[in-house]
């Protein structure tokens, strides 16, 4: 019984063979935009500036039309819905993106969490929270969040 269980989690959660595989890359996708969900709603709020930087941001790195971004959207809706905790998103991204990789999704993670302008406890708290899942040094949480930070001050002192 543990073993048909482990493998139905370890054949419906692990891309096949070779990262370079169509359905590996959409459980990838998927676990990435289920982790961008479980921010947004971080603090019980998903507001319509969260949910443009989202499907901006997955339209752009994944190369998605407006249709295809939403799907995704939806399918990792449920995902999120049905995991018991983030470890099964986390440790798929981790496994299969390189550091650079992670440093991008580190960065729309940041952006996402200050789109609505506000950083709330709870987002700060799971940003380190999935960043540490992620593998990813606390110095390259710093980097991505100064840049965003960065960007929002930059763009700030533009509308003046």
């Amino acid at each position: 019984m543990l073993e048909s269980i482990k493998q139905f989690f370890s054949s419906s959660m692990k891309p096949k063979e070779g990262s370079d595989d169509e359905a590996g890359r959409k459980d990838i996708r998927l676990a990435a935009c289920a982790l961008l969900l479980e921010l947004a709603y971080a603090d019980d709020e998903f507001t319509d500036d969260e949910r443009q930087h989202l499907e901006s941001a997955i339209r752009r790195q994944y190369g998605l039309d407006a249709d295809e971004a939403e799907r995704l959207v939806k399918l990792a809706e449920e995902a999120r819905r049905d995991s018991v905790d983030l470890w099964q998103f986390t440790n798929l991204i981790a496994e299969n993106y390189s550091l650079g990789q992670k440093m991008v999704l580190a960065e729309i993670m940041w952006g996402l969490v200050y789109s609505d302008g506000d950083l709330a406890d709870k987002e700060d708290y799971l940003m380190r929270k999935i960043c540490n899942l992620l593998r990813l040094e606390p110095g390259y949480l710093a980097e991505a969040r100064k840049r965003i930070e960065d960007e929002g001050r930059s763009a700030a002192d533009l509308a003046d």
